[in-house]
């Protein structure tokens, strides 16, 4: 008898979820046209997000692996890896593509967006690491990605800005981080061989990054290119402004740091309109200099969201007053892999009603119990979910969301909650 009830409790929440929506305990229903989807993907080691577009264009931004071997990773301050050690990030990244993806076996990443050169963005080299099999390159974040799925069209920031990084290593030669940068340009020009095109990302434009199937059928979609290394979109057409001072190239106490020179995206379907950030910063410690505020300006420009990723996952620099507030995001989505994220102060600022009185909800992918034991109970008061992928699922033509977290523990996309439907606001002045 229990089990007829729970059967026809799950087919009563089926009939009244809209087409596409999720049911608890059973499997994530397939993408299918209209729709927009963004997967939060939680493997335990760095960000990784995997975009189906309303015509199945595909985008990946950002495909992070941490070094396995550096002590700070297996210890008690970092997540452990999901769902098991049974593989390595990036192979849990690309089976979990493969499963969301339209083309399965046959998916293409059609755009990969790496927001900023940190390993745990892009993948970092370290001792056994596997090799590719033209032996040029070991496979960590977008090196493993790339060898598992064609990637039509990788964009990064410009990476000769504020000077060229190849002279910034010099300085680091035989460190890991060396090694990464090494790697990656030894992935670039393999895979370029094999058709695979790049591009710096071009702040204040609306075509890097089209519909590649149907897109006459969605006119209302874009990807609003926002900022890349200090040039940010200034709000109007396509223009831009240099936030950053004049750089003195011998002397690097003038340089931005590799997190504020981060991309961002703002993707916009209908009125529903989406945040990423990379780990821009936005608060201001004693002794930098202001200009390392780019959360500010580029708030500025941006203005009102749905839902909006947590700058730097949260950390004790990044989600400012000013972006809170101007944000107004109904959903924030913080992807965490450490006991740094998110800060106290953070989480004060992102739940202040003194910054903005709407409800809103928070999402994050690995919660610690050392946030818990450290915030106290601000953590469980402030967020809906704490473990698991976090996809926003957006109904077609945009007016319409929902937050659906997969279990982590799972090779298979099955739905722990499901959380909405959410109204996206009246977008027009963005």
């Amino acid at each position: 008898m229990r089990n007829g009830l729970l059967i026809v409790f799950i087919l009563l929440m089926a009939l009244n979820c809209p087409a596409q929506t999720a049911v608890p305990g059973q499997p994530l229903p397939p993408w299918k046209e209209g729709y927009l989807d963004l997967h939060h993907i939680n493997t335990g080691r760095g960000n990784a997000a995997f975009y189906i577009f309303p015509d199945g264009t595909t985008m990946l931004f950002d495909a992070g692996e941490l070094d396995p071997t550096n002590p700070r990773t297996l210890s008690r301050r970092n997540t452990p890896i999901r769902p098991d050690n049974s593989k390595r990030p990036y192979e849990w990244i690309g089976q979990y593509i493969q499963q969301a993806d339209p083309l399965k076996e046959k998916a293409i990443i059609d755009y990969a967006v790496i927001s900023h050169f940190h390993d745990d963005h892009f993948g970092g080299w370290y001792a056994g690491a596997p090799a590719s099999a033209d032996g040029r390159y070991v496979l960590s974040g977008i090196t493993g990605i790339g060898t598992l799925f064609p990637i039509s069209l990788l964009v990064t920031r410009d990476y000769n800005y504020p000077v060229p990084l190849t002279t910034v290593l010099q300085k680091m030669a035989g460190s890991s981080y060396a090694k990464s940068w090494d790697n990656y340009q030894a992935f670039i020009q393999s895979r370029k061989a094999k058709g695979m095109l790049t591009q710096f990302l071009k702040a204040g434009s609306r075509s890097q990054f089209t519909l590649r199937h149907h897109a006459e059928n969605y006119p209302s979609f874009y990807v609003q290119n926002v900022k890349s290394n200090g040039d940010i979109w200034t709000g109007k057409d396509s223009q831009t402004v240099q936030h950053f001072p004049p750089i003195d190239t011998a002397n690097n106490k003038t340089w931005p740091d590799e997190n504020a020179l981060s991309n961002v995206l703002v993707i916009h379907y209908g009125p529903f309109s989406y945040y990423t950030g990379g780990d821009c910063p936005g608060n201001v410690f004693l002794g930098d200099a202001q200009w390392r505020d780019v959360e500010t300006p580029v708030a500025k420009a941006v203005g009102e969201v749905d839902v909006a990723t947590m700058d730097h996952h949260g950390n004790r620099d990044a989600v400012n007053a000013f972006q809170v507030q101007t944000f107004k995001s109904n959903v924030w989505i913080e992807q965490v892999w450490t006991a740094d994220h998110p800060g106290h102060e953070t989480l004060i600022r992102a739940t202040s009603p003194l910054l903005y009185p709407a409800k809103r909800d928070l999402f994050a992918t690995n919660m610690m119990q050392a946030n818990k034991d450290v915030i106290g109970p601000l953590v469980d008061q402030s967020y809906q979910s704490m473990h698991g992928h976090i996809v926003v699922r957006v109904i077609p033509g945009g007016k319409e969301y929902y937050i659906i977290i997969l279990d982590d523990n799972q090779q298979e996309l099955h739905v722990k909650k499901v959380f909405g439907p959410y109204a996206s606001k009246d977008a027009t002045n963005l």
